[in-house]
């Protein structure tokens, strides 16, 4: 079984009336209940304002993909969380931010960079699949609509991903690396674009199809409990 943790901080759907109204009982609700009809995958939940937000030791320790949704909060987050994050991620743990949790202090953390983008308010986005032999695309349409979408393009201020999986495209005419993947030592890492509180995406079937490919894609195939410097390994030749 691959154990997933939906993290969310939750304060959109509790404080917005039209976020509410569209993710009644939180996004990792929604999150949760698809994924985990999937009889590979066990799903909890993890929140901000829960002890440790939600992310002990233990949890991580138990987690073999974490899916963080993040928007307004960023900075309630504490370092040593984040820190810890990190640390699972190298040490194998499979990391999906999704939309703004592009800044995510994990997701930051693990790119070095700023990780800006440029933003407006809802548009109509197409999705492109541009690698269709990649694993997080399997079954996937050539392109897809999504008729509400919060805009995001280019430039993104992220290191060059391993692989772009899929282009969003806008009818505004602005274009954004939508779904990329990077490597951190022995943990992988995807950023999909979609998500926006006020919008449906996490109910659209190729939306919910991808999630759950990149779920089994950035599972662990090893989890190191303690990582190896390289030049400790050169000293033993």
């Amino acid at each position: 079984m691959i154990k997933v943790t939906v993290w969310n901080e939750f304060i959109h759907e509790r404080i917005d009336a039209e976020a509410r109204e569209v993710y009644p009982d939180g996004i990792h609700s929604v999150i949760k209940k698809f994924l985990e009809a999937n009889e590979d995958i066990t799903v909890r939940t993890a929140t901000l304002d829960e002890p440790e937000c939600g992310l002990t030791e233990e949890v991580l320790e138990n987690t073999d993909v974490l899916i963080w949704w993040g928007h307004m909060k960023h900075g309630d987050v504490s370092d040593e969380i984040a820190e810890r994050v990190q640390n699972e991620v190298l040490k194998g743990m499979g990391l999906i931010a999704l939309h703004s949790g592009h800044h995510s202090k994990p997701f930051k953390r693990l790119m070095g960079t700023s990780c800006n983008l440029t933003w407006r308010e809802k548009d109509r986005e197409r999705i492109w699949c541009c690698k269709p032999g990649h694993p997080i695309a399997e079954g996937v349409p050539e392109s897809f609509v999504l008729e509400n979408e919060e805009m995001y393009s280019e430039p993104f201020g992220v290191p060059n991903p391993d692989d772009t999986v899929f282009i969003g495209w806008y009818a505004g005419g602005e274009v954004f690396r939508s779904g990329c993947t990077f490597t951190r030592e022995n943990g992988r890492i995807f950023y999909f674009q979609p998500g926006h509180e006020t919008f449906g995406s996490f109910y659209n079937e190729n939306i919910r199809k991808i999630i759950t490919n990149a779920v089994r894609w950035a599972a662990p195939v090893l989890r190191t409990e303690k990582l190896v410097c390289p030049h400790s390994l050169t000293a033993l030749i």
